[in-house]
């Protein structure tokens, strides 16, 4: 190996100190598809509990004074709370295994000081999100309530990109693009939401999984 050789080495090492320091490389793929297929699963037993309150539904749309919105939030929206719950619990857990599990074989802290700036930049974007979404609730505005998730997911994923892989930039893209559309399709929320939490993460997860862990 001749000087040049070696230094171009040097180099590359110094480079993946840096890059290792500064990013939070330990996302795992398999964490976004083990997230989708939790979100798709909860969707499903969404769709199936505004299945078997249809009928609330459109009593609800044919006359708005006949049904007190909050009557019927008790009337499904608990159980869809509780869906909602269960399914981001999920969602957590199986992504902070896999993440964890990823952190060990390439001997990186799980929870440092790039996973804590991460961390901070996601959560600050979607608890703001999730205050002006109770102000939503709480004015019963609830058709933006889907896509206002969205985008405020969107916003604390690409926040956050800067600390981790490049790649994470464009799935908070997408979820933002999905979420304006969303706003135009008022009451198709549960649709939007299996596309971006569910399909979204699913084919994000696949694509760094090829990218980064496949070998």
């Amino acid at each position: 190996m001749n000087e040049s050789e070696k230094l171009s080495n040097e180099l590359s090492d110094i480079k993946q100190i840096m890059e290792r320091s500064s990013r939070f490389i330990s996302l795992s793929g398999l964490s976004g598809i083990a997230a989708g297929t939790c979100a798709l699963i909860g969707t499903w037993f969404a769709a199936d509990v505004i299945q078997r309150n249809k009928a609330a539904v459109r009593s609800l749309k044919r006359s708005i004074t006949d049904v007190n919105l909050r009557s019927l939030s008790e009337i499904f929206g608990s159980r869809l709370f509780q869906i909602a719950i269960l399914t981001l619990i999920a969602a957590m857990v199986s992504a902070f295994i896999f993440t964890y599990r990823r952190s060990k074989k390439a001997n990186v802290p799980v929870w440092g000081t790039t996973a804590r700036r991460l961390t901070i930049n996601v959560l600050v974007p979607m608890i703001t999100g999730g205050i002006f979404l109770m102000a939503l609730i709480q004015n019963d505005i609830y058709g933006f309530i889907a896509p206002g998730c969205l985008i405020f997911y969107g916003l604390g994923v690409l926040n956050a990109s800067k600390y981790t892989l490049p790649e994470t930039r464009y799935l908070g893209y997408g979820e933002i693009l999905l979420g304006l559309i969303n706003l135009f399709f008022v009451g198709e929320g549960l649709y939007f939401w299996a596309a971006g939490f569910g399909v979204l993460h699913i084919v994000y997860g696949i694509f760094m999984w090829w990218k980064y862990e496949r070998n």
